[in-house]
């Protein structure tokens, strides 16, 4: 499959119930993200909870994506991790079950160098030949993939092309463009930071918030990438609180389950340890975020 990097991308989460992956509500919450108009669907990354998961369970729900997604959307695996063997695992065995890209995050908790990066995501980019979705997420992995890290990769491989930036700061898209042109493609990786993103050059997003609203985030991306920046600015101003509290409160993607399951989206927000379930105190307060809002 041609993958279009443009648009929206959700960042699905992974269901449970009693302890166990629910493939049943996997493949309904796929249904509701095609017929909201999504872009693509990129499972079992963070917000997937990717680090809960075993191997065998981690490419179940990538084939269970790919099988209920028949081709209708791209299916971006998330097939990142901090020892680049497991990385090349992940990687070939989600091709095998029909991904049609991989998510790669940094190597996270062993902060390699630049130089061990490049080594790292060149090993991975020579197992396929299908495209890579650098990510780069300091928060969460203690380093962030380098600017001149990302134009020698794209350089190096031409199935190298296309980042997630997720370090919060916008001079990053101007910064990526500068270096690698327009043959970088730049996918915004904070839901709250989608319009201003746009602006500056990058694609889309992989979003989180649009797994309780779809359509929403659809109609917010595409306005902006239309250069339709005032009704996109509506848009963002009357779901801000979805787009930052309805993700973050409590961290991803304990957040965001809770606030699926209070619209009735996901009949349960079961998380894994070490994560724990939100809050009484701060589920009123994503009740109060979200009153009045159209979801569906």
């Amino acid at each position: 499959m041609s993958i279009e990097f443009h648009g929206v991308f959700t960042a699905l989460v992974t269901p449970f119930r009693d302890g166990k992956v629910d493939f049943d509500v996997l493949t309904s919450l796929v249904e509701r993200q095609i017929a909201a108009g999504v872009s693509g669907l990129v499972p079992v990354g963070t917000t997937g909870e990717s680090p809960t998961l075993d191997s065998s369970e981690h490419i179940a729900v990538i084939e269970a994506v790919v099988s209920a997604a028949s081709g209708r959307v791209p299916v971006i695996a998330g097939t990142g991790a901090n020892a680049t063997r497991e990385a090349l695992e992940l990687t070939r065995e989600a091709g095998r079950v029909g991904a049609d890209a991989f998510l790669q995050v940094a190597p996270y908790y062993n902060k390699p160098s630049q130089e061990g990066l490049f080594a790292h995501f060149s090993e991975v980019a020579r197992a396929t030949e299908k495209p890579i979705v650098l990510y780069s997420i300091p928060s969460r992995c203690g380093i962030e993939i380098g600017i001149d890290t990302v134009r020698r990769l794209a350089e190096a491989f031409p199935h190298v092309r296309t980042i997630k930036e997720a370090g919060g700061t916008v001079s990053r898209v101007s910064d990526l463009r500068a270096a690698c042109g327009e043959s970088l493609t730049i996918l915004c990786g904070d839901d709250g930071l989608t319009l201003p993103f746009v602006a500056c050059g990058a694609a889309g997003v992989v979003s989180v918030a649009s797994n309780v609203a779809p359509g929403v985030i659809v109609r917010l991306t595409h306005a902006a990438l239309e250069g339709d920046f005032k009704g996109a600015e509506a848009l963002q101003r009357k779901y801000y609180d979805l787009l930052t509290e309805a993700v973050f409160l409590d961290g991803n993607p304990v957040t965001i389950k809770e606030v699926m399951h209070l619209a009735g989206v996901l009949d349960s927000p079961e998380v894994r340890l070490p994560l724990v379930r939100t809050s009484a105190k701060n589920r009123d307060r994503l009740r109060a975020a979200i009153e009045g809002l159209d979801l569906a």
